[in-house]
């Protein structure tokens, strides 16, 4: 895994900057919360997704996209890290509550990212009954919150393009302030045009020297053509032969 990695593209006006001087201060929680650490990542590339952060979700203000879909445009691409990494930052530079919701029903990895156990998350709650947030768990911040895959079931396809995905979509926007779905590579399934439509937009997760421009250029066609709105693009594992030390004067 590369250390960095670059926004490609932007779609909308960036009119102000949102930005955390200090550690925004948050209301204890309802019930005593069991945190993971901090996920670690180094200078550059915190330096890297702060940036994916503020230009996502910050620049716009109050009109900026609350509820947004990491894809890959095929696996491997690294969406599961970014997207574990973007939620904590962003945790870190506002007050509201962030979810995290691992919609990869066939490879989940995001609760390996976060240290914690895949008990009872997404497909429990897509099959069971109950408010969303009893299949949520408090990550490593009061204000950060992870829905793992949860019990992988056999109609995984099913379920996420199920009406009871978009019911427990909306209990989401209901509960939490923020939520990023972390959802399969396009090549792999259809759940990112779907969770797209039902979300404020997706980001497409590319891989340095691997993801074809042409082949991208006609992804994002058809993500646009199924009425999806297509965020910005993300080249990652992406490598810098200069040193952080260097690189940062330049």
């Amino acid at each position: 895994m590369s250390r960095n990695f670059e926004l490609l593209s932007q779609m909308g006006k960036a009119q102000v900057m949102l930005h955390a001087e200090a550690e925004p201060q948050i209301a204890p929680p309802r019930e005593v919360p069991i945190f993971s650490p901090l996920l670690e990542i180094e200078g550059m590339a915190r330096d890297e997704v702060t940036k994916l952060v503020h230009r996502l979700f910050l620049l716009a203000g109050a009109e900026g996209p609350r509820r947004v879909v990491f894809t890959g445009t095929e696996s491997g691409n690294g969406t599961t890290w970014i997207c574990a990494h973007a939620s904590e930052i962003l945790a870190s530079q506002v007050a509201e509550s962030v979810c995290v919701v691992d919609c990869n029903l066939r490879s989940p990895a995001l609760h390996e990212q976060f240290g914690v156990e895949n008990h009872s998350g997404l497909a429990d709650a897509l099959r069971g009954e109950g408010p969303i947030r009893q299949y949520a768990q408090q990550l490593s911040r009061p204000n950060l919150w992870l829905v793992t895959s949860g019990t992988t079931p056999e109609n995984a396809q099913e379920l996420v393009t199920s009406d009871r995905m978009r019911i427990r979509i909306s209990e989401l926007r209901a509960e939490f302030d923020y939520v990023v779905f972390d959802v399969g590579a396009l090549n792999t399934c259809n759940h990112g045009p779907v969770l797209g439509n039902l979300s404020d937009g997706l980001v497409l997760v590319l891989k340095a020297n691997s993801s074809r421009r042409d082949s991208t250029r006609e992804t994002i066609q058809d993500l646009q053509a199924s009425n999806v709105r297509v965020l910005g693009a993300v080249l990652n594992q992406r490598t810098f032969p200069i040193p952080d030390e260097i690189y940062n004067r330049l």
